[in-house]
């Protein structure tokens, strides 16, 4: 009489474990093929590549001689200030990532991307 118990027992467990275990399986997959690749963070720090571009413009402005060399310093202001915003957007289609200004994230974590090397070398190309 006591193996009929334990067996109806274990039954009625495994029919309780079977579609918890079940949902935390795709629970969990879930997680990892939907929710985290849509965290993929990345930031670049626009400061430092303005100050670096802005550094260039002086030095060119301040070396100029004649009108026209002004000029192709002015053109170098204008096509940065044109390319930066571009850049971002591109960035962003690259990686497949939210692009944040690196001085708006708090706490970044293990999973953020530097970006700000990449944005200077789409910056430099015409």
């Amino acid at each position: 009489m006591n193996a009929p118990l334990s067996t109806s027992l274990l039954q009625r467990l495994w029919q309780l474990m079977l579609p918890t275990l079940v949902t935390a399986a795709a629970l969990y997959a879930y997680d990892r093929w939907q929710v985290q690749p849509a965290l993929k963070l990345a930031v670049v720090d626009v400061g430092e590549v303005y100050r670096s571009k802005e550094a260039e413009f002086t030095r060119l402005l301040t070396r100029a001689g004649s009108d026209e060399e002004r000029q192709q310093a002015l053109e170098v202001a204008r096509h940065f200030a044109q390319r930066l915003p571009q850049a971002l957007d591109e960035l962003g289609r690259e990686c497949g990532c939210l692009v944040m200004i690196r001085s708006a994230v708090v706490a970044p974590s293990s999973r953020t991307i530097d970006l700000t090397g990449r944005l200077r070398a789409m910056l430099e190309r015409p």
